[in-house]
């Protein structure tokens, strides 16, 4: 039996704390560190046994491990990528990749200059359900893609915002949690080539946003309305709706539809909805629903990273694959401030 990889963790917040627990789990892998500057993160890894170090690159040098996980604050991602490539350290970076396109850029070219396997955790690409419906575009049961309606909308509570960043630019639901979506969609439908956006932070008037509206045009030509808030009550959210997470109640409702020339798919119920024979409304539409396997895609993208490590594997997200669900999100952010159409692949280039 092969010895078990001993994967480190950077950053012991929420996500950090959920990865370092499933390492301990695991039966493939041990904790070989937490590095993260703050008491709480210390008292974290003390419980568990684990080594702690105040500094990434202390982790790096003293304990050596096999892969890192990094779950620091988003403008942390860059530097410690960068120096895992440095030290041939291979890394899982949480979402968003790094803060901006222009940073993501850099790590895109340092790693392929190491070879360093890297990839990122937008790890809903894991998720049966996400698979799923990929797999049914592709194989064309809805025909030709025509539209995409996406929703995510909930409440976040008062006290969220207790933190100051949830507060400013950069802190807001397009950078948190709509890159998410817009992952989702790349990943099931293809790419973006151009959007349009509305923005508002009418509710609570920060400078972050808190309401918004898209328009997207896919590559093959299909269009896509995105609605984002995070000011109501509402069960139409990936969050709500998939049973991803335990800590959110599972609502019984879709938050993607995607729409052919031969049928329709609502995602996450997974409901396909088509014509038995000759296309028409006056005829009744047939609805049918999609089989699903079930699996934690934290707990695949921890078994992925594993076997990337290895050489078995290719990173499923790449750095290069997620700097484009950046520049996706870059675009929108244009896009309302200013007004015009903008092509993610602009701001690709722009970047380079």
């Amino acid at each position: 039996m092969s010895a078990r990889r001993r994967i480190a963790v950077a950053g012991a917040g929420l996500i950090g704390r959920r990865h370092a627990e499933l390492i301990a789990t695991s039966a493939d892998c041990v904790l070989a560190g937490i590095a993260d500057p703050s008491p709480a993160a210390k008292e974290f890894a003390q419980a568990r046994n684990a080594p702690w170090h105040a500094d990434h690159r202390a982790l790096l040098e003293q304990e050596k491990p096999d892969g890192l996980i990094i779950a620091s604050p988003n403008a942390l991602h860059l530097q410690m990528a960068l120096d895992c490539a440095e030290a041939g350290v291979p890394a899982l970076i949480e979402k968003p990749v790094t803060d901006s396109v222009a940073a993501a850029r850099r790590l895109c070219e340092a790693v392929k200059r190491s070879g360093v396997p890297m990839l990122v955790g937008h790890h809903r690409r894991h998720n049966p359900i996400i698979k799923a419906a990929r797999e049914a575009i592709a194989a064309g049961k809805l025909g030709q893609l025509t539209a995409v309606a996406g929703l995510w909308l909930l409440k976040k509570p008062d006290d969220y915002f207790e933190i100051a960043w949830r507060r400013e630019h950069g802190g807001g639901p397009l950078l948190i949690n709509l890159i998410h979506d817009i992952d989702n969609l790349r990943f099931i439908c293809g790419e973006i080539a151009e959007v349009q956006a509305l923005t508002s932070n009418m509710v609570r008037g920060f400078a972050v946003e808190d309401t918004a509206g898209l328009l997207l045009r896919f590559a093959n030509g299909a269009l896509g309305t995105m609605t984002v808030s995070d000011a109501t009550p509402a069960p139409w959210s990936w969050e709500l709706t998939s049973g991803e997470n335990a800590a959110y109640p599972k609502q019984d409702q879709p938050c993607y539809v995607f729409a052919g020339t031969r049928g329709s798919l609502s995602v996450p119920n997974m409901e396909l909805w088509s014509y038995p024979q000759d296309p028409g409304w006056h005829v009744p539409l047939v609805r049918e629903h999609v089989a699903l396997s079930t699996c934690d895609p934290l707990v695949e993208q921890l078994r992925h990273f594993l076997a990337a490590i290895a050489g078995r594997e290719r990173p499923l997200i790449s750095v290069e694959d997620a700097t484009a669900t950046l520049a996706v999100v870059e675009a929108v952010s244009e896009a309302a401030r200013t007004g015009r159409k903008v092509s993610p692949g602009r701001i690709m280039e722009q970047a380079t």
